[in-house]
């Protein structure tokens, strides 16, 4: 049985839609606008059982990393953002490393108000001038007696301005990656301060924020399994992190080019219906094509994932795979839509602004091409005659 389609997932399916369409879609114009989505949301979710989905049963959860995917491509499919999801999933990004540590009090205090929608949460990790460059962070914390004093900054931090904590990378030890850790900072211990609030291209409803740390005092109990093991911890998690954007993009293309076949069917120009002009139909199958394409291999690195196999550079592919195939959709997308696609009243025209940051986040294009470089043994290319 493909498990993309079992009738549990089918039901969650159908869940999924109906949140999306009723408790969404109406309002995601004005939470664009105001640049963030209201608390209740998450709550709202919670209550359906949503973010809990892909946790350990220790930690409150329940189900597979695949439900999560689930999830993620209904919302898109039935008209919601990449910004939506990175607003209500973002425990998501700040959660999972706390839950994999298992620390009961840790897991009590944070990660299961989180998956409750009681307290959103964020991670930090990137800092201006850092890039993707984990292991050289500068934000220091040191030890002092049951508490650490922290100093630095963080910046392009999801769902910073609305956070109550944040899963800080800091720098515990020496330079490089064995001296990082992770700390669980409150936003409410005097120090910590919410900067700026980012303005952002696209994914505007997803609130993003530069933080201050000045002498931030964080209890000891707060660190995130051990010292020196935060740098581990964060590479951990880029697989599923990488898995989830490429669904994303997977599901943008989709949705785009559903939105661009039923305009190709209705908008008619010279007395004729745009889907009957062949050069509007090449681009639509040529879209169709690459969204089959990268949605069957997304698909496929996905459930090997999640039934355990290690297929890190194979991610690295499908998240590319997945980006490029968005990005030609939602431009052509776009395009079939002339200038009603340029105006902001237009679904695509939110797509358009949105998936440009698929290639970014998670590690850029460039970065999934060096994994995959690594992998072809470049470096003996030459030395064999």
């Amino acid at each position: 049985m493909d498990p993309w389609t079992t009738p549990e997932r089918i039901s969650l399916r159908k869940m999924v839609a109906d949140f999306t369409e009723k408790e969404i879609v109406p309002h995601l114009p004005r939470w664009e606008e105001d640049g963030e989505v209201p608390r209740r949301l998450h709550e709202q979710a919670a209550e359906l059982g949503l973010l809990e989905l892909g946790f350990p049963e220790a930690a409150g959860g329940a189900g597979e990393f695949l439900d999560v995917l689930v999830v993620t491509e209904e919302i898109l499919l039935r008209g919601g953002s990449s910004g939506l999801l990175g607003a209500l999933m973002t425990h998501n990004i700040g959660a999972p490393h706390i839950a994999a540590a298992g620390d009961p009090d840790q897991i009590d205090r944070f990660v299961r108000p989180a998956l409750a929608g009681r307290k959103i949460c964020g991670l930090g990790v990137t800092e201006p001038g850092m890039g993707s460059d984990v292991a050289a962070l500068s934000t220091r914390a040191v030890r002092d007696g049951d508490h650490y004093i922290v100093n630095g900054a963080k910046t392009y931090i999801t769902s910073g301005t609305r956070a109550d904590f944040i899963t800080t990378a800091v720098r515990t030890g020496d330079a490089g990656h064995r001296g990082v850790s992770l700390l669980i900072v409150e936003t409410s211990t005097p120090g910590f301060t919410v900067t700026r609030k980012l303005d952002k291209m696209g994914c505007r409803c997803s609130d993003t924020a530069e933080l201050s740390y000045v002498d931030v005092r964080v209890p000891v109990a707060n660190l995130v399994g051990g010292e020196g093991t935060g740098f581990r911890q964060i590479m951990q998690r880029f697989d599923s992190e990488r898995l989830i954007m490429a669904v994303q993009a997977c599901a943008t293309a989709a949705r785009c080019l559903e939105l661009s076949l039923d305009w190709a069917r209705q908008r008619v120009t010279f007395g004729l219906p745009l889907a009957q002009r062949q050069v509007i139909r090449h681009k639509l199958a040529e879209m169709a094509r690459q969204t089959t394409a990268a949605r069957t291999f997304v698909h496929d690195v996905a459930r090997r994932y999640n039934d355990g196999e290690q297929v890190s550079v194979d991610i690295a592919m499908a998240k590319n795979t997945a980006v490029y195939a968005c990005d030609h959709v939602v431009n052509e997308a776009l395009q079939i839509f002339g200038g009603m696609g340029y105006m902001r009243e237009s679904e695509v025209e939110r797509h358009y602004r949105d998936a440009r940051l698929l290639g970014i986040g998670g590690g850029a294009n460039e970065v999934m091409n060096e994994i995959i470089a690594k992998n072809l043994n470049l470096d003996t290319v030459g030395s064999a005659r």
